[in-house]
């Protein structure tokens, strides 16, 4: 059996996210569909003495309307990267494992990305890394010059990397056609992802945050909590 899982590249994710990646064999990014404004492709949550706080990567997307993820650029006229760094560092500075993480980190926040699909694969990957997850092979979906829409896109992708299981949020039952996959020869299996409660800074817990805050907070145990 070869599950693939398929989701848009977003910023700093939250743990379902990786939940997602680890139960995958081959993850692809899907960066050939049309950027979404102010969603989680440009932007996540962390926790601060005050609460959560949106972390925002600032894109050009004025004119740009229909542009895919892959097309979207950074807008270099903001100081992003270095106050996002900042922000990470200054609310995470008691977290008893920044310092074990800071470095798969700070090398990417000092680069200047053009692109917005470049900065949240490497981010997604070192994330992956800190996390030990070793066993996945990723794959940007617009490498592989694939055509269709919605479900007919999703079978396309996995036929075209050999996959014979495609993993679905438990919310892809809303909008996924599901005799399609049944027509493709495709098992459509899904998983129902929660939260799951852990050690936090600043008081009360809050869930779906980015997985910086559990990995900061957690360290080597971060893995056995986002299966479990």
């Amino acid at each position: 059996m070869k599950v693939v899982a398929i989701h848009q590249p977003n910023y700093l994710p939250w743990l379902g996210y990786f939940y997602k990646i680890t139960n995958c064999d081959v993850f692809v990014f899907l960066d050939n569909v049309q950027y979404t404004k102010n969603s989680f492709i440009n932007r996540n949550k962390i926790k601060t003495p005050q609460g959560a706080m949106w972390l925002t990567v600032g894109v050009l997307s004025k004119g740009e309307y229909g542009q895919s993820i892959s097309e979207t650029k950074i807008d270099s006229n903001v100081s992003w990267n270095k106050n996002h760094w900042k922000s990470i560092c200054q609310n995470y500075a008691r977290s008893p494992y920044l310092d074990k993480y800071k470095e798969y980190l700070e090398s990417i926040y000092q680069r200047q990305w053009e692109y917005l699909a470049d900065l949240n694969e490497s981010l997604i990957k070192a994330n992956c890394d800190m996390l030990s997850i070793t066993n996945v092979e990723f794959i940007r979906a617009s490498d592989l010059d694939l055509s269709g829409k919605g479900t007919e896109l999703l079978i396309n992708i996995c036929q075209e990397v050999g996959a014979d299981t495609y993993l679905s949020g438990f919310g892809g039952v809303k909008y996924m056609e599901e005799d399609k996959f049944r027509e493709s020869g495709i098992e459509l299996k899904y998983y129902n992802f929660e939260n799951p409660t852990y050690h936090q800074l600043w008081g009360d817990f809050i869930p779906n945050l980015s997985i910086i805050d559990l990995l900061f907070n957690e360290g080597d145990g971060s893995l056995q909590i986002l299966r479990g």
